[in-house]
């Protein structure tokens, strides 16, 4: 599908978020071309995928594709979005089972949240000889449903210095998910913590590569954006509803 093609409201809905992204990257005094757009892309369709990345492309913005369910990861098979260049990312919570699929599909893993995946994603990476970039999930918010390492430092640190002792995983910054409410201070707190934290492990460490900040998604990117989000999340506000 091109773009010739293009639904007018996907269109119009892309742009809306690219309006906010750029608002809030100025508005901060940072450049909006150096935030990636993740599209998160949980059920929806290789033609809707490449209709989004064509459009993106055309505009000339950093983007990558997310999958959050390993059993999805199949459908970037598909010819419309097989050897597209653009990078893959897995951004959901993961079982040590799935760690070989996800290993093969992404470049860059958003949800290292405890030890055991992390020791799963480095026996996965070595025996396919492919080294791979990695995300640290810290729960900023302290809610119980969402997973993540404790957010300080003394936490953080051995996680990262563990991590660089390997040969196949490479930290290369932090990930989290805002507080779920609607008190704007307490979704700011959540994510301006992350930007801190990162910056505390990467003094602490002199880890430099420590550059990544994945966090923010359709309700909060704005926040995020104004925190130092490097990479935010996007899916419904883009595609529209889920079918």
């Amino acid at each position: 599908m091109t773009s010739s093609a293009a639904d007018p409201q996907l269109a119009a809905r892309l742009d809306e978020v690219l309006g906010r992204i750029d608002d809030a990257a100025t508005g901060a005094g940072r450049d909006p071309q150096e935030i990636t757009l993740l599209l998160a892309t949980k059920t929806r369709t290789p033609a809707q995928i490449s209709q989004v990345i064509e459009l993106l492309s055309e505009r000339g913005r950093r983007i990558a594709v997310g999958e959050n369910r390993a059993q999805e990861i199949a459908k970037h098979a598909d010819p419309l979005l097989a050897e597209n260049g653009v990078p893959r990312h897995f951004i959901g919570r993961l079982q040590t089972n799935k760690a070989r699929d996800v290993v093969a599909f992404a470049e860059l893993i958003h949800s290292v949240d405890r030890d055991d995946i992390a020791d799963a994603l480095a026996r996965r990476a070595e025996l396919a000889e492919l080294r791979r970039d990695v995300l640290i999930q810290v729960n900023t918010s302290g809610e119980e449903s969402k997973g993540g390492y404790a957010p300080s430092a003394d936490e953080i640190a051995p996680v990262v210095e563990r991590l660089r002792g390997g040969a196949w995983l490479r930290p290369v910054g932090l990930m989290t998910i805002g507080a779920n409410t609607s008190d704007e201070t307490a979704v700011r707190a959540s994510l301006r913590s992350l930007r801190e934290l990162r910056d505390e492990v990467r003094e602490r460490l002199g880890a430099e590569e420590l550059t990544e900040l994945s966090m923010g998604m359709s309700g909060d990117l704005e926040i995020a954006v104004q925190e130092g989000a490097t990479i935010v999340r996007v899916g419904s506000a883009i595609f529209g509803p889920r079918e």
